[in-house]
């Protein structure tokens, strides 16, 4: 007994230690979440408040109105120019002698891999636990208005760069806003162009950075065992700064490799959940259908799958944010409305396909069922995966409904989460150092700092749980939306000139087809 009680004490004393650095670890990150709660929350309460009466974020009216108004605008530009965009990515029109840094292909892969991610996986099961299978029809549109606002903000990213003596550019919307603003007379560009730049740095170092890798270690640490985040950080920032440092060339060699990989495997387990259920797919287009225009389910009725549906896009493909024009502008061309036009394909394949794949395999799965009793969605019996469809993380819902098909999906899906945070965080870097560089200016200094700033918050991510610091971030990124949508409203003229030339040299015979 007494061996046994000093046993005890000696194990007690031993794990004093750990255990207080544990509750001053917790207490720590409470602090600094305490700290950024009381400071910012007045500003992500504002860019995510719900319109009076609704639970429809103003946010994603702003951009979904946008999206319509460039829509009208460019004659449904989307429609017209879709068969043209791929010519343009197969490099049919491509000059090699042209200015800038990296093929249509590479800037189309490079704004894919910051766009296609977690909101793929978990954002859509979110959207369709929530509103419904019909919320999937509201997420469609949306994608097919949001490819109008890239059209715009590309056009212009690549019209308006910074071309350099040593051959790299530097564009986006702190350019555009700076140079298209003063040809057209117009105050303020460049206090728009601040403002800009300093959301784009907040959302690259929070929401393209902390939440990336935080996420990541989740899914690692959830198939191979609970072990410490830092690890998981030092080895994500040893492998982004080997990409980043050596800039967007160095970026869009990776991008071109994992992007389409990652989407392809994805969708071709999609694919394979389908064609085995193929009886069934007509009938989840009619769920789909359905569920946009009546009542089906009480959250999931009309308005519920409108709301969720557009919430979803926007938050998926970022369509108006700004984000996807920095990536865009490093292309080699000479035509501005070039990459505007390719960069039609990116919410097309981020929310109108891959999007669209998840929700349908959620439906045909079976795991999502209508309560009788409450005329709310939830899991069935075999949904397991997580305990209620409200789950924001909905990893486990997309996972339980792979896992329908194959037992050892969510493996995979693990892979395909480290594989999406892994993009999403180098394309953020790009995003975050141009940013970076129109504030405090070129030079290899300069970008190393933000570099090495940036490959810092990784572990800090992986480590800890910051979740308002993540809440921050986000709303940055959004609030990047409000700054660039305000500006293209004022250069959308502009665009419309260009694309009238660009279209008009083309059916003339000016433009030709490159030959290599």
């Amino acid at each position: 007994m007494n061996k046994f009680f000093s046993t005890g004490l000696v194990a007690t004393a031993l794990s004093l230690p750990s255990l207080a650095a544990a509750q001053e670890a917790v207490s720590f990150d409470q602090r600094v979440n305490d700290i950024f709660a009381s400071s910012t929350g007045w500003f992500v309460n504002l860019i995510f408040m719900n319109l009076p009466g609704t639970s429809f974020p103003w946010i994603v009216l702003w951009l979904v109105v946008a999206a319509s108004i460039f829509t009208i605008y460019f004659g449904f530009i989307q429609l017209r120019a879709f068969g043209h965009a791929i010519s343009l990515v197969k490099g049919d029109y491509s000059d090699p002698n042209d200015a800038g840094e990296v093929s249509h292909f590479q800037a189309l892969t490079t704004a894919l891999s910051g766009t296609v991610g977690l909101g793929n996986i978990a954002g859509v099961a979110v959207a369709v636990g929530i509103g419904g299978p019909g919320a999937t029809f509201w997420m469609i549109l949306a994608g097919l208005l949001g490819m109008a606002s890239k059209f715009t903000e590309c056009t212009l990213g690549v019209k308006y760069r910074n071309e350099y003596a040593d051959g790299h550019v530097s564009g986006g919307p702190m350019y555009y806003m700076t140079k298209g603003f003063k040809e057209r007379g117009l105050p303020g560009g460049k206090v728009l162009a601040v403002i800009f730049s300093v959301f784009t740095i907040g959302g690259a170092l929070g929401g393209g950075n902390m939440f990336q890798a935080n996420q990541a270690h989740a899914q690692i640490s959830g198939v191979l065992g609970d072990f410490p985040g830092w690890i998981t950080g030092i080895v994500f920032a040893v492998v982004v700064f080997m990409v980043i440092v050596g800039g967007i060339k160095s970026i869009a060699k990776v991008t071109e490799k994992v992007v389409p990989f990652m989407g392809i495997t994805y969708v071709l387990a999609a694919l394979v959940i389908l064609i085995v259920n193929a009886d069934q797919i007509g009938w989840a287009f009619g769920q789909i259908f359905e569920g946009a225009f009546t009542g089906l389910g009480v959250a999931g009725g009309f308005v519920g799958a409108l709301i969720q549906g557009f919430k979803r896009a926007a938050f998926s493909n970022e369509a108006g944010v700004g984000s996807a024009a920095i990536a865009h502008s490093a292309v080699r061309t000479n035509e501005p409305v070039t990459e505007g036009v390719v960069s039609l394909l990116e919410p097309f394949i981020d929310t109108v396909v891959i999007c669209t794949m998840t929700a349908l395999v959620i439906t045909i799965s079976g795991v999502l069922i209508m309560d009788p009793a409450t005329g709310n969605f939830v899991l069935n019996e075999a949904g397991t995966a997580i305990s209620t469809v409200g789950d924001l993380s909905g990893v486990g819902l997309t996972s339980a409904a792979f896992a329908t098909g194959f037992s050892w999906f969510p493996y995979v899906l693990a892979l395909a989460v480290v594989l999406f945070a892994f993009s999403t965080m180098i394309s953020w870097s790009y995003y975050g150092l141009k940013a970076w560089t129109y504030l405090f200016g070129e030079g290899k200094t300069t970008e190393l700092i933000f570099k090495l700033i940036f490959c810092f918050f990784i572990i800090v991510g992986a480590a800890a749980q910051l979740g308002a610091v993540i809440d921050f971030s986000d709303a940055m990124i959004f609030a990047m939306a409000v700054v660039n949508i305000t500006a293209l409203y004022f250069l959308m003229p502009i665009v419309k000139r260009e694309m009238n030339s660009y279209f008009a040299r083309i059916k003339s015979g000016e433009i030709v087809k490159h030959v290599n």
